[in-house]
């Protein structure tokens, strides 16, 4: 009779172990709410909108901490000349846009979202697009990158943002400026952008395409 009354003793003990942790997680969760964003707009023209705290955080070196002061996106490639932009001369130089997009991951979530910033053919258009450019390669100052069609670019107004739910778009989420790429997965919204490479190579395979994801993330 030993022996079953010892198992009885240790599921007892097992239970109760278990219990505290499930006690202390809830204390701790409790305690660290999820990160707000006060002042986010979450209905615009009649369509709610997710939080900003619904964009979960995906990169692949952490998040970039930029200084708007010192910031610089190079336009560069198949280009007439180079240009660099600061922060500033771009917020005040460019004609600004907002639309609201659904960012979906290949995770699984999605989030719609109101976003503001500036046509990426407005940017490339002041170093002079050389005719033979077929597509835009977009660097992060992370090293990731990625590559889109400039018919794609042009055809869909595609924006680069600098606010999201009428906020300024905070560190996590890519400042000074990530990539709306709309109707594409969200590999293909690059954050943390710093340079914008003009080129004739439809083929140039990006951070995660050179690890096996299409090249095409049209979502189907």
């Amino acid at each position: 009779m030993e022996n079953p009354k010892r198992f009885s003793k240790l599921i007892a003990a097992s239970l109760i172990v278990m219990l505290f942790a499930l006690l202390v997680l809830a204390l701790y969760y409790s305690q660290t709410p999820p990160r707000l964003y006060p002042g986010e707009v979450r209905d615009y023209q009649g369509e709610n909108l997710a939080s900003i705290a619904d964009v979960q955080e995906n990169a692949i070196k952490g998040t970039q901490q930029i200084n708007a002061s010192t910031y610089r996106l190079e336009i560069t490639g198949l280009v007439n000349k180079t240009v660099e932009y600061s922060y500033d001369q771009i917020l005040e130089s460019f004609q600004k846009y907002q639309k609201v997009v659904t960012l979906y991951c290949v995770e699984g979530w999605s989030a719609k979202i109101l976003w503001e910033g500036f046509l990426v053919n407005d940017l490339i258009k002041e170093a002079g697009v050389n005719s033979s450019a077929v597509g835009a390669i977009f660097y992060a100052s992370d090293g990731y990158s990625t590559e889109l069609p400039l018919d794609y670019i042009t055809n869909k107004n595609i924006i680069i943002v600098y606010k999201m739910n009428d906020l300024t778009i905070p560190p996590e989420r890519g400042f000074p400026f990530e990539l709306v790429a709309e109707s594409q997965y969200g590999y293909k919204w690059i954050k943390w952008i710093t340079r914008i490479e003009l080129t004739d190579n439809p083929d140039y395979l990006g951070y995660w395409e050179s690890r096996g994801y299409p090249n095409n993330a049209t979502i189907r």
